[in-house]
């Protein structure tokens, strides 16, 4: 009686530790499934930059659109070419993924801002794929600015996704994406870690001639004229003082304010981004 008590209970023992590693498998299987991809299209190098950025941070697959026809490496023709794009309503051919797209949950939208939107090999590759039910968090470079409107073109082009409005750098300031992407991340629950909380900027006022000879002195380089400011907000937090601008744009109209954030970096005033 003894002895068949003991094989019973070894039996029940094998059939628990065998769903027990079944069970386990299972799940690894379904985060293998549901691991992040980072997808993105870089012209130039630099978005390419932030992506493998995230790669190393997040362990996630990487990928890239490729256009069929390659634009050309330098910035005036790719403008050039892209603008007769949009002129002749020419949709840009890309070329097949590595990957399956529907082994991820989580895909890491990234691409160079042109002209308010994300590029237009990405845009392609939006338009053809159908994204239902997936998260999509977006990440861009630029030259002043763009990562909201690339934002609320996705949103429009995956109405189905869930879209997260992502990390944006100006390509000018790429040297500080590794400690700003590791900030958005652990912000926003993708990696763990802790950051001291930003605070609100403070109430905004009529800019002094201080505030105006800082705004001056971190646009005065950008290769065109940005506005006029007219009034500002200020934070400070971990050292760094932030200048959020309101702006008149070149065209004058008062209505219709842009922002212009500033802040210290190196001890000079950098404009960091651009929202119109």
């Amino acid at each position: 009686m003894k002895l068949k008590l003991l094989s019973i209970f070894g039996l029940t023992l094998t059939l628990l530790c065998g769903c027990t590693a079944k069970k386990e498998k299972d799940q690894l299987m379904e985060n293998e499934s549901k691991k992040a991809l980072i997808l993105y299209y870089s012209q130039g190098g630099v978005t390419k930059t932030v992506a493998e950025e995230l790669e190393k941070r997040l362990g996630a697959v990487i990928d890239s659109v490729v256009p069929v026809e390659p634009y050309g490496p330098d910035y005036d023709s790719t403008i050039q070419r892209w603008q007769q794009e949009l002129k002749d309503s020419i949709k840009v051919a890309v070329k097949p993924l590595n990957v399956n797209i529907n082994d991820y949950d989580t895909i890491f939208i990234g691409s160079p801002i042109w002209g308010g939107v994300f590029s237009s090999p990405m845009q392609s590759f939006l338009k053809d794929n159908d994204l239902e039910g997936k998260t999509l968090v977006t990440f861009a470079t630029f030259g002043s600015g763009g990562i909201e409107s690339a934002t609320q073109n996705l949103k429009e082009l995956q109405p189905k996704a869930n879209i997260v409005e992502g990390y944006g750098v100006r390509s000018a300031r790429i040297s500080k994406a590794p400690e700003e992407l590791e900030r958005f991340l652990i912000e926003n629950g993708f990696i763990e870690g802790e950051v001291a909380p930003v605070p609100d900027y403070g109430i905004s006022h009529h800019v002094t001639t201080e505030e105006t000879d800082v705004f001056n002195a971190a646009t005065k380089d950008y290769f065109m004229p940005l506005g006029t400011a007219v009034n500002v907000a200020t934070r400070e937090y971990n050292g760094i003082k932030e200048y959020k601008f309101g702006v008149i744009p070149p065209n004058g109209d008062e209505t219709n304010l842009s922002t212009i954030y500033i802040q210290y970096e190196d001890g000079s005033p950098v404009f960091t981004k651009v929202v119109r």
